[in-house]
């Protein structure tokens, strides 16, 4: 199989769908790699370095799109690049479709058959290529939270850790995923007055076990949320519900008892948000603020760290994209069940219940 990664075109978006080590074993199993002209410079790999693993480099993103039989990205298409989208193509990457309609019908239009990373799923229920990024992004959503809740970003002006003889920061974490878990792990480090809420028992039990009387954990009822998010000087929103849109769980109405200047960072935002108010922002304009609630809500956070982030990607997908590159996506998905469930699109079909349920699609089921 002919395998192509491109240089990835969404704003401030430094991430590379391959490393030269990732290409080094494509090669090492019988196929061919193309890579777009220093698409792996801003993740610390040269060119040099993918041909001295193998790869060809090719000038433009074109040629590797129109050459290739499977593309692995990090981020989904934008605009520009639906053009390349064809029957026959295999792609691999982040996709976030439950949030992104022109792209779902991009994709159904052209048939392009879509492996989206974030809904491939182990029987115990752990999404192994979201999990890397879901680290980054939990740990990145406590740094930029304390970093916005300074007053020249417009925050309230409280130190997360506060000092001796003043009092901390309030953090409210909704969701006990990785997100909230890794997000967790930061903020205890920083000393925060962490309270964390879900839905799962069993995952608040066992952060109770780790944390014991260092955090507070809730149950997610809406009571509960409301009252913890009142009081917090910084909201983490990680909830998700694989493939589908985040629920809308912190409320507008919330923000009137809320402090002025307090922060939301919504990691959820791939998904749609977890805020009423939630729109995508980069990492040049990270905030926007409503009734005096900053809100984060940077769509691609691990992009910001990309000599981390590549490297914990690649580590997770490099196993599923050689299945496929060995197999052939068909004979794949039928030995994993899990690669089965990372297929969004197929053949012109919507093959993911989250996403058809989100536009109303006919649903195929593989």
């Amino acid at each position: 199989m002919i395998i192509g990664t491109v240089k990835e075109i969404k704003n401030l978006e430094f991430r590379v769908g391959l490393t030269p080590g990732s290409v080094k074993e494509y090669i090492s199993h019988g196929h061919q790699v193309y890579v777009e002209k220093n698409a792996g410079l801003n993740s610390g790999f040269k060119d040099e370095d993918y041909i001295n693993a193998g790869a060809t480099i090719l000038k433009t993103a074109e040629e590797v799109w129109k050459k290739s039989d499977m593309i692995v990205k990090v981020k989904e298409p934008l605009e520009p690049e639906f053009k390349f989208l064809r029957e026959g193509l295999i792609l691999y990457t982040y996709l976030h479709l439950a949030a992104n309609e022109d792209l779902t019908y991009a994709l159904l239009k052209s048939k392009t058959q879509s492996v989206a990373y974030e809904t491939i799923a182990e029987s115990d229920g752990t999404l192994p290529c979201l999990k890397p990024m879901s680290e980054v992004a939990g740990r990145l959503s406590a740094i930029e939270g304390a970093k916005y809740l300074e007053k020249p970003f417009g925050g309230s002006g409280i130190l997360v850790s506060g000092v001796p003889g003043v009092e901390r920061a309030k953090v409210t974490i909704v969701g006990a995923g990785v997100v909230g878990e890794n997000a967790l792990k930061m903020l205890v480090g920083m000393n925060a007055d962490v309270t964390v809420l879900d839905i799962n028992l069993r995952k608040l039990t066992y952060l109770d076990d780790i944390y014991g009387n260092k955090i507070q954990t809730l149950y997610s009822s809406k009571a509960n949320l409301e009252i913890a998010i009142k009081r917090a000087d910084l909201v983490i929103g990680a909830v998700l519900l694989p493939g589908a849109k985040a629920p809308k769980l912190i409320k507008r109405e919330y923000y009137k008892d809320m402090k002025p200047g307090s922060v939301i960072v919504d990691v959820a935002i791939d998904q749609g948000g977890s805020t009423e108010v939630s729109k995508a922002t980069y990492h040049d304009n990270p905030t926007y603020v409503v009734d005096g609630i900053v809100h984060y809500t940077v769509a691609n956070m691990p992009g910001a760290v990309p000599m981390t982030s590549t490297n914990a990607l690649n580590n997770a997908t490099l196993p599923y994209g050689l299945m496929i590159a060995d197999l052939g996506l068909d004979m794949a998905i039928n030995r994993s069940r899990a690669l089965k469930l990372g297929v969004n699109t197929y053949n012109g079909e919507m093959t993911c219940l989250g996403v058809a349920e989100a536009f109303d699609l006919p649903y195929m089921e593989l």
